[in-house]
């Protein structure tokens, strides 16, 4: 059998072990993702499938068409470029089907930290920081998002307003102060 052949299954097998630890999901966890998060990532797939896809296979087409592909770069970077748009639409598309859409303004009123909440802290230096435990595949730290997989999301999750919270930061042991829990109605 071709080499290529088997490179590529394992390559899909392998797809998940390859994914940075922050994007994994724990073993028998459910991936919960906020709406925001499900659009953004579906908008996302749509602009793979119908905008990028669609021009890099013409480039493809017209590198072909050109003759002699082993020294044509068009054609060798356009089929690497292929690969990974393929890759990265088999990913959004298997993460979409496991995601579970959670509504972090559909929660009642509640002072508790629960996914979606945003909560804002206080760490030992009196530094204010304000975050919204979300899903893995949305977290981005600087717009405030953290997974909710992370250990401070972890050490926030069932806090309340005036609760000190201690987790293992890279830094060492931390402890914060919850100072407020919200639920938004809409994140963008």
């Amino acid at each position: 059998m071709n080499k290529a052949f088997v490179r590529e299954a394992a390559d899909d097998e392998d797809e998940e072990e390859a994914l940075d630890p922050a994007l994994r999901l724990p073993q028998g966890t459910r991936n919960y993702i906020t709406p925001a998060g499900h659009a953004r990532i579906r908008a996302e797939l749509e602009h793979l499938l119908r905008v990028e896809r669609p021009q890099v296979v013409g480039v493809v087409q017209w590198a072909a068409a050109n003759g002699d592909r082993s020294e044509n770069a068009d054609y060798i970077y356009g089929k690497r470029r292929l690969r990974e748009i393929d890759r990265r639409i088999r990913f959004l598309t298997r993460r979409l089907d496991l995601a579970e859409i959670v509504d972090p303004a559909r929660r009642e009123n509640t002072e508790q930290v629960f996914f979606g909440a945003t909560v804002s802290i206080c760490d030992g230096q009196g530094t204010e920081s304000t975050y919204q435990i979300v899903g893995v595949d949305e977290a981005d730290l600087a717009h405030g998002r953290i997974s909710w997989v992370s250990p401070l999301a972890r050490a926030l999750l069932k806090s309340r307003a005036g609760d000190i919270v201690r987790f293992q930061s890279p830094a060492g042991w931390r402890e914060v102060e919850v100072l407020a829990v919200v639920y938004p109605s809409a994140e963008s």
